[in-house]
């Protein structure tokens, strides 16, 4: 007679058979490509023990080209939940040792169910992503699968954060669920990303083309700017998701996690002012005032490969997450161009999404000038700055380093566009350009009459440098909140935080506003 125990043992025996995936041999075959399965990533990223898998006896439903013959255990794809540093995650990892991790119709609903219970208890969303692509035996059922996952990616965007590590190949429709996501990571040699392989790229438009050189980790972070971290190996990009989510909030309704603070207490910092050359067109490394402003070694930089005349990224200040945007001089003199208006606009609607405040650290000669930026779209790009800016509601923080001109200084959360504070160094120059260009439109007929043009022009900059190019007149007229020693600025910006700590404002009631993309 048959009892409980039995049916308990064939239980465990069905799991067992879920749990090995696509088999030994499989597995074999996966770790010699360098790369781990669905469950040893799942294992790596949460915390020890708290992997709570949902559907692992989900199975396929076709019966075409041969596949009522084969079996696929979980249909490829791990779902279920977890915790990271203590804080509850939902998440699913897509197995390729069984079919590919190709997407069929009940891989898409494991995956949906899962996105859905995020959505539900207001938690982060994470994608494991190592698939061949949509499972063509299944047909167009794959493709409305995607559609599933799309859709929620989109509607779920700005309420929990939506994190895609990219671990192997990631082609065609898949590349595009990663895309809507708030941040995606790749691994170095593994990771692939391409609308279209580069057979298909060759047949078509006769470019040859490697896979890696298409659509590899390096690529996409420095030139395309689609994923914004790599490392070299899984173990690595994974504890980078982790030390990410430390800094966010688990859903748009929460403020991020505050960590203690247990640095020194003199927040001073009088190496400041000569590590900022105090000569307007000496370039240096903006990332050397953020190291001094924010906690020793919180700075967490985002799309750091990318458009490298800006710098974004979050950190803390005494224990308190924060968003930096940061013009960087060592790129560009710090002009605005396209690719870098991208990158600060979309970081700074992340950081207002999920209630993390911005500073600004500025710097800028303008946007960058040229006949291809112009027809690349420059207008629109930048306006984007402008939009994200004045829509964001989090505490917004100025603090205008050297140079601050024209159309820039005013895209670069300037009091106009709804900047909480406005700090200055006692050496910004605020103007509507620089006193070069300024004294040579300005004082043009009286350089050219001069029986010494060269003089005339040096003592006509240095009259504009001094009337003009000052922060005092923006001070005077409340566009500059204050004008501060360098060496305080750590001070400033923390009683700043504090002082903006509970606010609050609104908008006009919109369905959504059209940003210019």
């Amino acid at each position: 007679m048959i009892d409980i125990y039995e049916k308990i043992n064939e239980l465990y025996d069905k799991r067992r058979e879920v749990e090995l995936g696509g088999g030994d041999e499989r597995i074999a075959k996966q770790h010699e490509k360098g790369k781990l399965t669905a469950r040893e990533r799942i294992d790596l990223l949460l915390d020890p023990g708290t992997f709570v898998e949902i559907n692992p006896f989900v199975e396929h439903r076709v019966k075409d080209f041969g596949m009522d013959k084969q079996k696929g255990p979980g249909d490829g794809v791990v779902t279920g939940y977890g915790k990271i540093n203590g804080r509850p995650v939902y998440l699913f990892s897509q197995d390729f040792t069984v079919f590919g991790g190709a997407l069929g119709e009940m891989h898409a609903n494991k995956i949906a169910a899962v996105m859905d219970l995020a959505y539900k208890n207001g938690t982060p969303f994470i994608g494991l992503n190592d698939s061949g692509g949509a499972r063509i035996q299944e047909g167009v059922l794959s493709l409305d699968g995607y559609g599933k996952v799309f859709y929620r990616n989109s509607i779920y965007s700005g309420v929990i954060p939506q994190i895609s590590v990219i671990m192997g190949p990631c082609a065609g429709g898949a590349v595009y669920s990663p895309a809507i996501t708030d941040f995606v990571m790749m691994v170095d040699k593994t990771s692939k990303m391409f609308i279209t392989g580069p057979k298909v790229i060759e047949t078509v438009t006769g470019e040859k083309i490697s896979a890696e050189d298409l659509g590899g980790s390096r690529v996409h972070n420095s030139i395309s700017g689609v994923a914004h971290f790599r490392a070299e190996s899984e173990e690595a990009i994974l504890e980078k998701v982790r030390t990410l989510l430390s800094y966010l909030p688990q859903n748009n309704r929460e403020k991020p996690p505050v960590v203690p603070y247990n640095g020194d207490e003199d927040d001073y910092r009088p190496d400041l002012t000569d590590l900022v050359p105090f000569d307007a067109v000496r370039p240096y490394d903006v990332r050397v005032v953020v190291e001094q402003v924010v906690d020793e070694g919180s700075f967490f930089e985002v799309h750091s490969e990318f458009a490298k005349n800006i710098v974004v990224g979050f950190a803390r200040i005494k224990g308190q997450t924060v968003g930096l945007v940061c013009n960087q001089p060592k790129f560009m003199a710090g002009g605005l161009d396209i690719d870098s208006a991208d990158k600060a606009s979309r970081f700074i609607r992340t950081c207002d999404a999920f209630n993390i405040p911005i500073i600004t650290f500025e710097d800028v000669t303008g946007f960058f000038p040229g006949v291809k930026q112009e027809h690349g779209g420059i207008i629109r790009h930048g306006a984007k700055i402008l939009y994200a800016y004045s829509e964001a509601t989090v505490p917004k923080i100025t603090v205008i380093l050297r140079k601050a001109y024209g159309g820039a200084y005013v895209a670069l959360n300037s009091k106009s566009i709804g900047a909480d504070l406005v700090f200055a160094w006692p050496n910004a120059e605020i103007a509507v350009m620089g006193p070069e260009g300024a004294a040579n439109i300005i004082f043009s007929r009286e350089i050219a009459n001069s029986s010494n043009p060269e003089a005339t022009r040096a003592q006509k900059i240095a009259e504009y440098r001094e009337k003009f190019a000052n922060p005092y007149i923006a001070a005077a007229h409340g566009m500059v909140d204050d004008v501060i020693d360098p060496r305080e600025t750590r001070i400033k910006l923390i009683q700043a935080l504090d002082m903006l700590q509970n606010k609050k404002e609104s908008r006009p009631a919109k369905k959504h506003g059209n940003i210019p993309l």
